[in-house]
């Protein structure tokens, strides 16, 4: 076959890959992945290098993100471009329950950020930047969930889950440094405005490990049972 044959038809399989919602889903979780990963290494770099529990803290966060998007990615190269009943139910258990960790996780970084007081200030400009980029993947997440509402894959439904967890972590450092960077209330009430949403995202990423984790065993019982 010539090389022009061969690059015209990796060309097309690329497309048609391209047109199937599970494989851009895959394909923009393994990406993520890698961001999650190389901010894990330098923030542990960081911690090490400064003796910084709240740098060792932010290396624990991203680096549960990339252990979950790697083992979804793993699960969706095995499936292919199709659902795979064996591997997606431990998948999203192995998420629901690294999912239970990070809420612990993102409460000792709220809870460091609290009593030193750590936020960083920006300025106008980085600070609309960032809070664009925040918005951007909270209106990102939510769209993906309209989309694939009716799509029946774990998978799918598990890649969904983390993209949530890590908007809402994302929506606590926004309002962190926008009321250092913005706000005109005093000390403490800048400090329980971030308890309370620190708290409320806590809770929601343990909502959603608890209910992944339910969620797969039941699947996983289902499937038992066919097979018996």
């Amino acid at each position: 076959m010539r090389p022009k044959q061969t690059a015209a038809l990796r060309l097309a399989k690329t497309r048609t890959q391209l047109r199937n919602q599970r494989y851009r889903t895959i394909l923009s979780a393994e990406a993520a992945f890698v961001c999650n990963l190389l901010y894990a290494v330098y923030q542990c770099a960081l911690g090490i290098i400064n003796l910084s529990l709240w740098f060792l803290a932010m290396c624990a966060f991203y680096g549960i993100l990339a252990t979950m998007r790697f083992s979804v990615s793993l699960c969706g190269h095995r499936g292919q471009c199709l659902p795979c009943e064996t591997s997606e139910p431990f998948a999203m258990r192995l998420s629901g329950i690294l999912l239970g960790v990070m809420s612990v996780v993102l409460a000792a970084i709220n809870y460091l950020s609290l009593s030193q007081n750590i936020a960083v200030k920006y300025g106008e400009i980085i600070m609309i930047t960032i809070a664009t980029y925040t918005f951007y993947k909270v209106i990102m997440a939510i769209i993906r969930a309209v989309k694939q509402r009716r799509n029946p894959s774990l998978l799918l439904q598990t890649i969904r889950n983390i993209s949530y967890a890590e908007a809402a972590a994302s929506v606590v450092t926004l309002q962190r440094s926008m009321l250092v960077s913005f706000g005109s209330m005093d000390g403490a009430q800048v400090r329980f405005m971030n308890a309370v949403t620190g708290a409320a995202a806590c809770l929601f990423v343990l909502a959603l490990g608890i209910s992944m984790t339910i969620k797969s065993m039941g699947k996983d019982h289902k499937l038992w049972q066919n097979q018996n």
